[in-house]
């Protein structure tokens, strides 16, 4: 089982951007000054968010909102982790995207209620699980997973490393699951993770360059077509607001010490050829919220490449 993933491992975020460097352009300086702008002029809503924006190609810091808390909040990332944890088993193998698990929208997990929102549907297959963020599919894909195994999913992304992209920043904390109640929990968000902004923009990052990289691949295809129809018509709808294109994930969570939820979004923009990450964390609100804040920012932020 540990060499499942050794590919992952040895082809690290940096690797993979100078192997990506005759796909992708990187942001120049213009370009930075008017993403910092575009959060300038979305954070006038919504103030408390922290949201990081990084050029997938370099992995520079392009704009920012409350840097210092983004880099020292730590918070159960939700379903941020379904397309990561996707990506990973198909590429490995480890999971036929064609699969279908059917949902009845009430899922209870250890005493987690972890009813899905999505309308009543037939079974889903991959993609549309990951457009409308079924976790009575990725509770079942959790299932597949040996103990000790999420960790070395997760590890080569950067999720759960310091990114430096900020000073004394906060470290993942990760409790490796050891059920089958706690693989589903951790694979879904809920429990025994909890990562900051940065280093969930830094594991999109790795998955933009590992989709823009091996873009014919079952794997690519179908994580690129979940998070673009999510972002399009799914739970992450409200990014598209703002016109430009994007394929994105939300995330609602939980707090440790409180039942109030925070809100992810996590995107690459341009959809079809991502050049940057957005993250947007609203520490009071649900993954809607942050995805129409992320909307806020496209809509004003450079590029051409929409609707």
């Amino acid at each position: 089982m540990r060499h499942t993933f050794e590919v992952h491992r040895i082809l690290r975020p940096a690797a993979l951007a100078a192997a990506l460097a005759i796909f992708s352009l990187s942001c120049s300086a213009s370009d930075a000054s008017a993403w910092q702008q575009a959060v300038q002029a979305a954070t006038r809503i919504a103030p408390e968010a922290r949201i990081v924006v990084l050029d997938v190609s370099t992995g520079r810091l392009l704009a920012e909102h409350r840097l210092s808390e983004a880099s020292h909040t730590l918070a159960a990332p939700g379903s941020t982790l379904k397309p990561l944890v996707l990506y990973s088993l198909v590429a490995a193998g480890r999971w036929n995207p064609q699969q279908r698990i059917a949902c009845n929208r009430h899922l209870l997990v250890a005493g987690h209620r972890l009813a899905c929102s999505h309308p009543p549907a037939p079974p889903f297959d991959a993609r549309e699980a990951l457009t409308w963020s079924c976790n009575s599919y990725f509770a079942a894909v959790a299932r597949t997973l040996a103990p000790g195994e999420l960790a070395g999913i997760l590890r080569p992304t950067g999720l759960l490393d310091a990114t430096g992209l900020a000073a004394n920043e906060a470290v993942a904390e990760f409790h490796e699951p050891r059920t089958v109640d706690d693989e589903q929990l951790t694979l879904l968000g809920v429990e025994g993770i909890r990562v900051s902004p940065l280093e969930l923009a830094e594991a999109y990052r790795w998955l933009a360059l590992r989709m823009a990289t091996h873009a014919d691949s079952p794997a690519a295809q179908v994580v690129r077509n979940g998070l673009m129809d999510s972002a399009s018509f799914g739970m992450a709808g409200e990014a598209s607001l703002g016109g430009l294109t994007v394929a994105g994930k939300t995330g609602t969570a939980e707090g440790v010490a409180s039942a109030r939820t925070h809100g992810w979004f996590a995107g690459l923009a341009p959809a079809t050829h991502p050049q940057v990450v957005i993250v947007v964390f609203e520490p009071v609100g649900r993954g809607a919220d942050a995805a129409h804040l992320a909307g806020e920012i496209l809509a004003h932020a450079p590029g051409e490449d929409r609707r």
